[in-house]
């Protein structure tokens, strides 16, 4: 049954694997057979059909899917929930992790569902979907071909591992650069002596230091994980084409570098049989990607300089900074730590335009307590501007986004993407990031420890996007920006990120 995901091997903290068992929502990965033995265990696939389908429909209707990874398991757990209220559905997804949506689509659809006067349309959608039109904005903001409808709802959005054919040796880290393979994923893992891996408890590090200078802003952030649900995986027969980990998205980016395709392809032709690569959650960790630490000063007049660590392709990060804010001055600086990509999520841009609309604000002087605007323009021509309101706690209340990315081609869909990247928006200034050790290992190794903000403290987005015929642009991406810099506008502009990962990670 290939609905049911594999999200965090095994550590019973992502959702993803949640199925029913005699009615009742459990997480498949930490549960023994012998707990379930002669008891009735429904997967997506098996729900009453009617149930199913309303929320499928109210689900594409909302694009509270996108790769569609996390999905099957949210869609059992509301299953098993019923009708129920938004502080209902939001205690229920507790249990669960979602990294593309930004949460708010998905309790849009909950609530859609659990409405008796809803009645699902036959394409999943609404009349007028137009289901080419919204893939293309998906993949047009995912950066990697995407599909959207039902299918992806319910896991069929084509992901390395479930296609993989029977017979398959499987291949694992082995935590010394190579790779054990064994006949199943169990006999690998324990050829390769898999630790479960712990959230360390450390404090987070700040790599790179201020540099020096009369600066008006200085800011200092970590390492963030990319945090996708679906993790590295790929296949391939003897002399082939390996299956791309990054199948139907939602790895912004992070899995450029993964090592999963050409172990597979190596592995393949030197076992002369078709090999699995499959990473666990901890290998994810260890091994992929990050979003590059960085420290900065800037003066009001947009002049300063950004250091950010150096990822393997030099002078790629530095370019994507200056092209946002030719003033800065930027350096590119080694760092000991776990890798960082200029292919996550615009990052050395993100970072740059922030710092370039904080100084603006700054300089015209600032927005009211507790609520900030920020506009930014994305190297592809998108525009957007956001605005951040804070709660009596300090804490964002609403989100307002509005922008302009060429054609929609579908709003609900370009909606989505733009709800996702104000929610990791949010998480970057507030809340992200995991600890390093001194050997430059990372030490937080679950879900949970990533920072990553539940539904619950998510604030509703607000979006308008300006319609028009131009070309169609990705407008996640200067949405992303607008976002952090407004939050980080409205919390006063403190010098370091996460602001507030002691609320989120204590809660």
């Amino acid at each position: 049954m290939r609905s049911v995901k594999d999200g965090c091997s095994p550590q019973g903290q992502c959702g993803c694997c949640t199925v029913l068992v005699e009615g009742a929502p459990r997480v498949a990965c930490v549960t023994p057979l012998r707990r379930v033995e002669g008891r009735d265990v429904l997967t997506v696939d098996g729900l009453d059909r009617q149930v199913r389908d309303r929320l499928v429909g109210a689900f594409v209707a909302h694009g509270a899917s996108q790769c569609g990874f996390c999905t099957p398991g949210i869609v059992c757990r509301l299953a098993a929930l019923g009708a129920a209220d938004a502080e209902k559905v939001q205690t229920a997804l507790l249990a669960h992790l979602c990294r593309c949506t930004g949460w708010r689509t998905i309790l849009d659809a909950a609530l859609t569902a659990a409405a008796p006067t809803f009645a699902p349309h036959p394409a999943g959608a609404h009349d007028g979907f137009d289901e080419a039109a919204a893939a293309r904005r998906a993949t047009i903001e995912g950066g990697a071909a995407q599909q959207v409808g039902p299918g992806v709802v319910l896991g069929r959005g084509g992901f390395a591992d479930d296609t993989a054919p029977p017979g398959c040796l499987v291949a694992v880290p082995d935590g010394a650069g190579g790779w054990a393979v064994g006949e199943t994923l169990a006999e690998a893992r324990n050829a390769a002596g898999k630790v479960q891996g712990r959230r360390s408890g450390r404090p987070l590090a700040y790599p790179l230091e201020v540099p020096e200078g009369d600066w008006d802003l200085t800011l200092q952030t970590t390492w963030v994980e990319p945090a996708y649900l679906e993790v590295d995986a790929s296949w391939c027969e003897p002399g082939g084409m390996p299956a791309s980990p990054a199948a139907n998205g939602g790895d912004f980016g992070a899995k450029r570098t993964s090592p999963a395709p050409a172990a597979a392809r190596a592995l393949a032709d030197r076992h002369g049989r078709a090999v699995r690569v499959v990473l666990s959650r901890e290998d994810a960790v260890r091994l992929g990607a990050k979003r590059p630490p960085a420290a900065a000063g800037i003066r009001l007049d947009g002049t300063g300089v950004l250091r950010l660590a150096a990822a393997a392709e030099p002078g790629v990060l530095a370019a994507a900074a200056r092209s946002a804010a030719p003033g800065l001055h930027v350096e590119e600086v080694p760092v000991v730590g776990p890798p960082v990509s200029p292919h996550v999520r615009a990052a050395g841009w993100a970072e740059a335009a922030v710092l370039l609309a904080a100084a603006r604000s700054a300089g015209a002087g600032g927005g009211a307590a507790g609520t900030a605007t920020a506009a930014v323009a994305s190297p592809e021509g998108a525009t957007a501007q956001a605005k951040v309101d804070l709660d009596g706690r300090g804490w964002p209340r609403l989100v307002w986004l509005e922008v302009d990315a060429g054609e929609p081609l579908s709003e609900v869909t370009l909606r989505s993407y733009l709800v996702g990247a104000a929610h990791m928006a949010l998480g970057w200034v507030l809340s992200e990031g995991i600890a390093v050790g001194d050997d430059g290992v990372p030490e937080d190794l679950t879900i949970r420890s990533f920072g990553v903000l539940r539904a619950r403290d998510t604030p509703p987005v607000e979006v308008r996007i300006h319609p028009t015929r131009n070309e169609p642009k990705r407008a996640s991406d200067a949405a992303f920006a607008a976002v952090a810099a407004a939050a980080w506008i409205a919390l006063g502009l403190p010098a370091r990120w996460p602001v507030r990962r002691a609320d989120t990670l204590g809660r």
